[in-house]
This record gives structure tokens, sequence and C-alpha cells, in this order.
């Protein structure tokens, strides 16, 4: 094999793949990527086994074949070389030869043969969908995913497709995040998969403003087809919770008791008592009253805080305590101006609800 590349297109192409390569594995061939010609670009593939990404990238081939090189110590020279362009040549024993005008590397690689081969996606149906919407529908879902990894099932996004519908859904327990979008096409089959977190963590990074994706589903693997970049995970197997039955019972018990206010003013408050959480002091007190919100945090030994945000409110008077990053997390990453805040009591969850979009989140009990 024989490529020339300009740099920064080859660096790019190493940065999208590598982020999924531990230096844990047992493998060795799993620390390194596989560059091999296809027609005249180049494709760059890495995986753990549980996610495959590829990324395709216009070079000029002057020789075809194909490689597998160690993917850190690959993208540490390509960084570090002048900005100049790379020229890539295989040689016998897996020899690697990398250079530039003044200067030259060569690195030991490994043979094709021994790379797994991501799995084939044939006769499959294709759900498209803008990349745009996939990235915004992850953003405001994927910060609920549980990391407990005894609780594996929570550790992924549910994708449910009903009626022409798409549904991702994520939870750690102790809050609920759903959203909806309407798909443009016919859908033949209904199905529910939980997507694992850091098959998510890679479709976020790489998703982009304009463009569609294909997503496609296999035998307990998804396939998310982004044009140049193609990523392939396993799911995880198992029954997510019923989060429907959680939903109806939820909001069927909230009355008139719900709080509007700039959802900038009530972020900062919440960010201000933060300051003053620990481990064992985490809620903050959010006490309601006609036409204002007091934010408080009082911390033992270390301090406390009170801050009044102005607010729409004609229920009744409560106080309630909230994990507030729990509450950070949602409003950093909606973008309405006013939002709606849904409370019954202390011992109720709190609801946001935006065009779609349902985020719960449980009460704590105050110190």
């Amino acid at each position: 094999m024989k490529i020339r590349s300009n740099k920064d297109t080859l660096l790019n192409g190493i940065l999208t793949v590598q982020n999924i390569i531990t230096s844990k594995t047992t493998l060795p061939i799993l620390s390194h990527i596989l560059i091999e010609t296809q027609g005249s670009n180049l494709k760059l593939t890495a995986t753990d086994l549980d996610v495959g990404i590829s990324c395709v990238i216009p070079v000029d081939i002057q020789e075809t074949g194909a490689i597998t090189v160690p993917a850190k110590k690959f993208g540490e020279i390509i960084k570090e070389l002048p900005d100049e362009d790379v020229v890539i040549t295989t040689k016998k024993n897996n020899l690697v030869v990398i250079e530039v005008k003044n200067c030259e590397f060569k690195i030991i690689g490994l043979g094709r043969e021994e790379y797994p081969t991501l799995p084939e996606f044939k006769d499959k149906e294709i759900i498209k969908l803008e990349q745009a919407n996939l990235k915004q529908m992850l953003k405001l879902v994927s910060f609920a995913v549980c990391y407990d990894e005894t609780r594996y099932i929570l550790n992924g996004i549910l994708f449910e497709i009903k009626n022409n519908q798409l549904n991702l859904v994520a939870t750690d327990s102790k809050r609920l995040a759903i959203i909806e979008k309407k798909l443009k096409q016919d859908i033949h089959k209904d199905f529910k998969v939980i997507v694992p977190n850091k098959t998510i963590q890679e479709l976020s990074r790489n998703l982009k403003e304009e463009l569609e994706l294909s997503i496609v589903l296999g035998n307990n693997q998804i396939l998310f087809d982004l044009g140049n970049i193609v990523i392939i995970s396993r799911l995880i197997e198992g029954e997510f919770p019923d989060y429907h039955q959680v939903i109806s019972h939820t909001l069927a018990n909230i009355p008139e008791n719900k709080l509007k206010t700039k959802r900038e003013d009530f972020l900062l408050a919440l960010k201000r008592a933060a300051l003053l959480t620990t481990p064992d002091y985490q809620a903050v007190k959010l006490e309601v009253f006609k036409d204002k919100m007091v934010v408080s945090k009082s911390t033992p030994d270390i301090g406390e805080s009170r801050e009044e945000v102005l607010v729409e409110y004609k229920g009744k008077e409560m106080v309630v305590g909230f994990n507030p990053n729990y509450l950070i997390d949602v409003l950093k990453n909606l973008e309405e101006e006013d939002i709606v805040f849904e409370i019954t009591g202390s011992d109720k969850p709190g609801v946001i609800r935006v065009d779609g979009y349902i985020y719960l989140v449980l009460p704590m009990l105050l110190e």
C-alpha cells in the first residue's frame, strides 16, 4: 500500500476513530487502527468488539492495500509532523513507513487478516433521520443515563420506534428523560433496543448540523451511517423499565401547581446554590410563593446561600428539595427562554415538559 494524504485530513480521520480504543484491552490488535484503501479513499477502522467505527477520507492512492497500525503512536506521529502532505507506504513484515519532506518514521504494524471484521447489515429496513434532529434528541436525554454498571439495563438509551415515531428514553432511576420525534417515512416494523452509552457518546460527537443519517437494526446490533462515518454497536440485552407507566401515573397526579420562570435565572440560581453542596448534603431547598421562588442551601461547617427568583405561580405555597445537578442538567440543555416547572409536593416528582419532551426528577429529603 502507498498513499499520499493531506496531514490535517489524515489526522482528523484518526481522531474520529481512535476514541473508542482503550488501553485495557487484552488483545493487542484492538489497540490498532485498520487502514485500507477503498476505491479512491482511505478507510480507517477501530473497534473494541462492542463498538466499531469507520471513517472514509479522500487520499491519493498510489498502491492499494491494508495494514493495521498502533492507534496511539500513529496518531501522535501524524499530529507532530510538519504541515505537509504525508506519504504512507507498507513494506515487508508489516513495516509502515511514514514520510514528509525532511522527516521519516518507521513503525511496526500487524496484518490485516488479524483484525476483527465488522458485521454486515444486508436486507434490513433503513430508517432515515436528520442528523441535527437526532443530535438535539440525544442532547436532551443522554445526561439521564445511569453509570452504575450493576444496573446495566440503564447504561444506555432506549430507542423505540412505534407508529412511525422515534422515542428516546434514559433514566438512572432518580430522573427520567423522554423525547419524541415523528418520522417522515413509514416504518414497517416497531422495535425497542437499548444503545450503550459509549456508542451514544461517539454518535453525539460525530453528528453534524446538516445531512441525514441512516439507522439500521441487525441481530443484537445497530448501525448508524453518517455518510463518511459509520458506527456499529452491540445492543444491551434485557427489558427496559416500563416508562409509559411511570409517565402516566406521574402526570395524572399533577394539579395546577405549575410555576413559570426564566430558564436562565433558574439555572444560574441553582448553579450558585450548588456551590455549597457536598456528597452528604446535596439537596437544595426550593420555597415556592405566589410571585417568587427562594432557592437556598445550608451546609454545616461550610455556609449558606439564599436567592430569590421571580416566578408566575398560582398554586399552594410549598417547600421541596432537589439535587441541583439534576435540574441544572436539563435547564442548560433546553433552549426555551421560559420554562414551566410542575411540582406537587415534597415527595412527588418535579416535571418539565417542552414540545414532545418530558423530564421527571425525584425530590430529595431536606436535611
